[in-house]
């Protein structure tokens, strides 16, 4: 549920009240009516008017630039990858893991004797 204040943006318009899509209003009023479809009273400052609209034709600010963000960075991560011919990264970014698993790999226990041969291996050579 949004906060009373919250800047929101208008992302649709389910009743057709000619609402004006992707302009920033401000969260004026919850509409208590159950018998209502209407969730929120909102305030467009722009066109200076008051309107009723459903939860689902609004939507938080910060969540829109959120969701900008991470859209851009893998944008960028597909240009990167295809830039530089990464095909593991190119397939990581389209099948949706941007977290890259890179395993930690554990140095193996070796014992005295195996270092020292290890050492005098790579000495020799």
């Amino acid at each position: 549920m949004l906060q009373l204040g919250e800047k929101i943006v208008i992302v649709s318009d389910a009743f057709e009240q000619n609402l004006p899509i992707g302009e920033y209003g401000y969260l004026i009023a919850y509409d208590r009516n159950p018998d209502n479809a209407f969730d929120y009273v909102i305030r467009i400052p722009k066109i200076n008017r008051n309107f009723f609209v459903p939860a689902d034709d609004v939507q938080p600010e910060e969540l829109l630039i959120q969701h900008e963000v991470e859209m851009t960075t893998r944008e960028a991560l597909i240009d990167y990858a295809l830039a530089t011919y990464n095909e593991k990264l190119f397939h990581q970014v389209m099948n949706g893991e941007l977290e890259q698993e890179e395993e930690e790999i554990a140095p193996e226990v070796l014992s005295q004797a195996e270092f020292i041969k290890q050492v005098n291996l790579r000495a020799w050579i």
